[in-house]
């Protein structure tokens, strides 16, 4: 895994960006408004499926070591605002409650297990930092209200999603290639992609050429990743194909 935030910091930044969540839900213009960023979705959706991922994970961090997750909780948010946003801050402090009660080296079965994060207490909160985050993002832009993001919040978001989501013992079905990612506040990444997985970690002076690279802000990259942006909204070198290639992967463990 690379270097990440302190557990304290990251339980923090759960709740901080659960605050700048409900401040954004709180904002908009109405619950049912379209949230552009998940085409298909109310922000009321927004708000229950964010709701509903916190009380999941406070019930995995909680049961421990186990070979498959608890039921979600099928149970529908209440629709009416100030009893939606109080239904959310119970669903953030149950995480943040069972967070705490685990201590970081608590493991529990997360879906990314074969990868680089720590299948951990650890793991879930760095992970959870960032759904939140890009979450308020979501719900910011329904409601019109976009406010920058934390810039070292970001970096360590970009960092999170390569070692969660592109990160995979499951062979890699195209000709082996190197992905660079550069964010302009001067941190940078390598993704390793061969029949061995793909492979992510910090960028160093005598890393090979990539077959592609990516360069923006941390928050362009971060939304990138997430399928917030496109290839059009960064400075693209290399082959763009590698990244489409990357974007449309399903791998199968």
């Amino acid at each position: 895994m690379t270097e990440s935030l302190e557990y304290s910091a990251l339980l923090q930044l759960i709740d901080e960006r659960s605050a700048a969540f409900r401040s954004a839900v709180a904002a908009a213009p109405r619950l049912d408004a379209p949230v552009p960023s998940c085409p298909g979705w109310t922000l009321f959706d927004l708000v229950q499926h964010l709701g509903t991922g916190q009380r999941w994970w406070a019930a995995i961090v909680a049961a421990g070591p186990a070979e498959a997750p608890p039921t979600k909780d099928a149970a529908e948010a209440p629709r009416e605002l100030e009893a939606l946003l109080a239904w959310y801050a119970e669903s953030n402090e149950l995480l943040l409650s069972a967070l705490r009660e685990a201590g970081p080296e608590r493991e529990c079965w997360t879906w990314w297990s074969a990868g680089v994060s720590p299948a951990n207490a650890r793991g879930v909160a760095r992970r959870r930092v960032h759904e939140v985050l890009v979450h308020t993002y979501d719900a910011q832009l329904a409601a019109g209200t976009v406010q920058p993001m934390p810039a070292d919040v970001a970096l360590d978001g970009v960092a999170e999603f390569l070692d969660t989501c592109n990160s995979t013992p499951a062979a890699w079905p195209h000709e082996a290639a190197t992905i660079h990612y550069h964010a302009t506040e001067g941190r940078s990444w390598l993704l390793t992609l061969d029949g061995t997985g793909a492979w992510p970690a910090p960028l160093t002076d005598d890393a090979a050429p990539a077959s592609a690279s990516a360069t923006g802000t941390a928050e362009q990259l971060l939304l990138f990743v997430w399928g917030r942006l496109t290839l059009s909204d960064l400075e693209i070198e290399g082959d763009q194909q590698v990244f489409e290639q990357l974007i449309a992967w399903e791998p199968e463990e």
